[in-house]
């Protein structure tokens, strides 16, 4: 059987992710949600969910021991990772500074304040919140069945900058365009919440679930 395991790292919208990933997982798998660095190192694949501040995130990750497991599992398991778990995999935040992972070259940086208008001059509010597309810029197994253009819910103050452009996988229009996915081997990530955007969201974790990178 499959082992997928939500991490805990203190981050909300645990039961949501795994809700979802249930939907989806078929007789095949199991979806478990643990804080247990021994049952992160006994998975198949992992999700890092997210919501809450990255800094308390990494913080919990330290203190519970989960750490050095989920470090592992980014080197060698199929890994997705949502919102403050994708900026995670960066090196540094804005958000007080935060440091994260390191996993993946470049910074999270905060909606800047000169960019936060519609080409009609209507402020936009930070954070961003509710339905927007991504556009796909590369073919990937998660995409499958996904239109380029779909939408996706978020909600978000930050967003990644990646150092290397290649690892952009989507792209979200707001205010300015920034990178609402990566990917790079074995891990894939949006800024986006799949647990909240409905057919698109459930697609995008089936795909993930028979991936094999």
């Amino acid at each position: 059987m499959k082992r997928i395991v939500v991490v805990d790292y203190g981050s909300g919208n645990l039961r949501s992710v795994s809700k979802a990933l249930e939907a989806v997982a078929g007789a095949g798998a199991e979806v478990i949600v643990s804080s247990d660095p021994a049952v992160v190192e006994a998975a198949d694949r992992i999700v890092l969910p997210g919501q809450g501040a990255m800094g308390d995130c990494m913080r919990h990750l330290q203190a519970s021991g989960l750490e050095e497991a989920v470090r592992h599992a980014l080197a060698e398991k199929p890994v997705f990772a949502v919102c403050i778990g994708l900026q995670m995999l960066f090196e540094e935040s804005e958000e007080n500074g935060a440091r994260g992972l390191g996993i993946f070259p470049g910074r999270v940086i905060r909606f800047p304040e000169t960019a936060m208008r519609e080409t009609s001059g209507r402020r936009l509010k930070v954070p961003e919140m509710g339905w927007n597309r991504v556009v796909q810029t590369c073919a990937h197994p998660l995409w499958n069945g996904i239109e380029s253009g779909a939408w996706f819910y978020l909600v978000h103050s930050y967003f990644a900058a990646p150092a290397d452009a290649s690892m952009i996988a989507g792209i979200t229009s707001y205010g300015l365009p920034y990178a609402s996915a990566v990917s790079r081997e074995n891990i894939f990530a949006t800024q986006f919440h799949p647990e909240k955007s409905a057919a698109a969201g459930l697609k995008l974790y089936e795909n993930f679930i028979k991936w094999n990178p």
